[in-house]
């Protein structure tokens, strides 16, 4: 599976922003989906996931009540709607594939070239 995230950019604090990722193949459903992000100078770190058929997701402490990862298996599309954000959301936003829906992340076999997301003050 390929992967191309989009809606990246530039937003003020307390904003929102939805990312995108759009897969390519015709396996998307087999897929758990889900979303890693680096901030300049950090680890890669987990953010959202989701089961094949979106009934399992799981997010990171950090962004827990403010994001929602949401999966359209038609479209083969996952999203991440991004509220309230705050400048330690500012990151390259991974779009990432796997076997399952780990609740820590792990296992996503599949990445895609990350979208930045910048959070001002």
């Amino acid at each position: 599976v390929q992967l191309q995230a989009s809606g990246g950019g530039l937003v003020q604090a307390g904003g929102s922003l939805k990312l995108s990722c759009a897969a390519s193949g015709r396996t998307f459903d087999r897929y758990a989906m889900g979303w890693w992000r680096q901030a300049p100078g950090l680890e890669r770190e987990f953010v959202a996931v989701t089961s094949w058929n979106g009934a399992n997701t799981y997010y990171a402490d950090s962004v827990k009540g403010r994001f929602t990862i949401s999966r359209d298996n038609a479209d083969n599309v996952v999203s991440l709607q991004m509220n309230s954000l705050t400048p330690e959301d500012t990151a390259v936003y991974f779009c990432v594939a796997g076997e399952r829906a780990h609740p820590r992340g792990y296992g996503m076999e599949h990445w895609g070239k990350g979208t930045q997301v910048t959070v001002s003050s």
